[in-house]
C-alpha cells in the first residue's frame, strides 16, 4: 500500500545534522506514526513520504524552509527575571516554558543575569539543513476517528 492522503505511516529515522552527527534516532526504542497529509511531520519529510510504501528505506536532505523554518533574530530576547518561577534555579541550555499572550512558548535559556534572562525561543533544528535516513514499516488506512481528531492514534491510544 503507497502512502497517500490519510494514510497512517509507522516508521524508524535517524536525524543528521550539516557535518553528518547524529541528532536523533528512533531505531533504539518505539518507531513515530503520523497521519500523512495532516501536517504532523515537518513538509519537507511529509512530501519525501508521498507515494512510498511499507519496506522502504531512503535518505532525504530538508532545507531549513522545509523543515523548522530559518532562524529569526527576534526570537532571542531579554525577558525580566519575575516572569520565571525561580530564576536562579535557571542554567544556560535549559529548555523553559514562558506563558505568553500568544500562549505557552517554548525557549532555550542563553544568559541568566541578576534581573534578565536571555532567551532563545527559534526551534532548536531552526536554520538547519537535516537529513533523514527512513525505514518506513507499516502503512495502513487512517480510521474515522484519526481522520477526525487529525493525528494517529498507536497501540493504546493516541500518538502524539
Amino acid at each position: 500500500m503507497a502512502i497517500t492522503q490519510n494514510s497512517v505511516v509507522t516508521f524508524h529515522y535517524t536525524l543528521s545534522g550539516e557535518q553528518g552527527e547524529t541528532l536523533e534516532s528512533t531505531r533504539e526504542r518505539d518507531p513515530m506514526l503520523y497521519l500523512h497529509g495532516a501536517g504532523n511531520i515537518i513538509p519537507g519529510l511529509e512530501k519525501a513520504m508521498d507515494g512510498r510504501a511499507a519496506g522502504d528505506t531512503f535518505s532525504v536532505t530538508v532545507p531549513p524552509e522545509e523543515a523548522y523554518g530559518p532562524r529569526v533574530p527576534g526570537k532571542v530576547q531579554r525577558v525580566a527575571a519575575k516572569h520565571f518561577p525561580q530564576p536562579r534555579k535557571l542554567r544556560p541550555g535549559q529548555r523553559v516554558q514562558l506563558n505568553t499572550r500568544r500562549g505557552p512558548m517554548q525557549a532555550v535559556v542563553l544568559k541568566v543575569g541578576r534581573f534578565n534572562i536571555d532567551i532563545d525561543a527559534n526551534h532548536p533544528l531552526a536554520g538547519r539543513t537535516l537529513t533523514f535516513d527512513v525505514e518506513i514499516v507499516d502503512v495502513r488506512d487512517a480510521t474515522a476517528e484519526e481522520i477526525a481528531h487529525r493525528h494517529a492514534h498507536g497501540p493504546g491510544g493516541a500518538h502524539h
